[in-house]
């Protein structure tokens, strides 16, 4: 994950368009907490993935929402995309769709933020052209790789 953040970062400081992140100290400075908190994040829902029980995955999703509610707008830094959504969205994708289908577990259930993020993301075109991923194929990936690890 840590190259995809460094790409992303690099493609926002040298090329030319709006910047991914707002001039707002305060919210460079959450997005740098979130950054460093992503590894945390892909692990409790990982554990999930190696055993049957959705209370690490439940944990993170919790503090997703959590973090939804610092700041007005449906995204993570408030009413305009960034890279933090760029960051955390296509884990949370994949996520959503291995915990739906493997424990018929529903992330967004009772964590309305975090259902209208997803939306709201789901609405912007250029993310929509990066979801070309089948479900049944990202089900079947991460079901060899925690199959593999038990």
């Amino acid at each position: 994950m840590g190259e995809s953040i460094d790409l992303i970062k690099y493609v926002d400081t040298n090329f030319e368009g709006p910047s991914l992140l707002p001039n707002d100290a305060d919210k460079k400075k959450f997005f740098e907490e979130l950054l460093s908190r992503i590894d945390q994040f892909a692990g409790l829902v990982f554990t999930t993935f190696r055993g049957d029980l959705t209370t690490e995955a439940g944990t993170a999703f919790d503090r997703l929402e959590h973090a939804l509610t610092k700041y007005d707008g449906p995204f993570l830094l408030g009413d305009e995309f960034s890279l933090a959504d760029i960051t955390f969205i296509p884990l949370v994708e994949r996520f959503q769709i291995y915990l739906s289908e493997v424990f018929k577990y529903d992330i967004t259930a009772g964590r309305p933020k975090v259902a209208a993020w997803i939306e709201a993301v789901n609405k912007i075109d250029a993310y929509k052209q990066t979801k070309k991923a089948d479900p049944k194929e990202i089900v079947t990936l991460y079901k060899m790789m925690f199959s593999a690890k038990q």
